[in-house]
């Protein structure tokens, strides 16, 4: 390929062309703006550590007293996740609403209470909760 009067050959250009020196990117800086919308991301996510942090500690605080610990014992049985009195020698209930009114609801077989007429899919549990 003709240059000029230079006629060079596949190759042949590679001596000419020594003198450059060879490539190297130069390192990005960031701009101020992009440096402080990094800051403000990294503050964000300590504040919010922070902040679990300071809520985790205060439930944990809270549940060292006495009081708050007997009342949020008592919220599973209000939901409907544990029972508020287990079965005792002698329960016999006309039907699973009498049951889950008195707060034993469930009940497994072999427990006081337990009939077979009250559970509806023979699996060993009677009046189940309803979902």
């Amino acid at each position: 390929m003709p240059l000029g009067n230079a006629k060079f050959t596949r190759g042949s250009y590679r001596g000419l062309m020594s003198f450059r020196k060879p490539f190297r990117a130069q390192p990005v800086r960031l701009g101020p703006h992009l440096c402080a919308q990094r800051r403000r991301g990294t503050q964000l996510f300590a504040a919010k550590v922070l902040g679990a942090a300071a809520v985790a500690g205060l439930l944990i605080g809270a549940m060292s007293v006495p009081t708050v610990r007997a009342q949020v014992g008592k919220v599973p049985a209000a939901l409907g996740l544990a029972r508020a009195r287990a079965p005792q020698t002698g329960d016999h209930w006309q039907g699973c609403n009498h049951a889950r009114a008195a707060g034993t609801a469930p009940i497994y077989a072999g427990e006081p209470g337990y009939r077979e007429g009250m559970d509806g899919d023979g699996d060993g549990i009677a009046c189940e909760p309803v979902p």
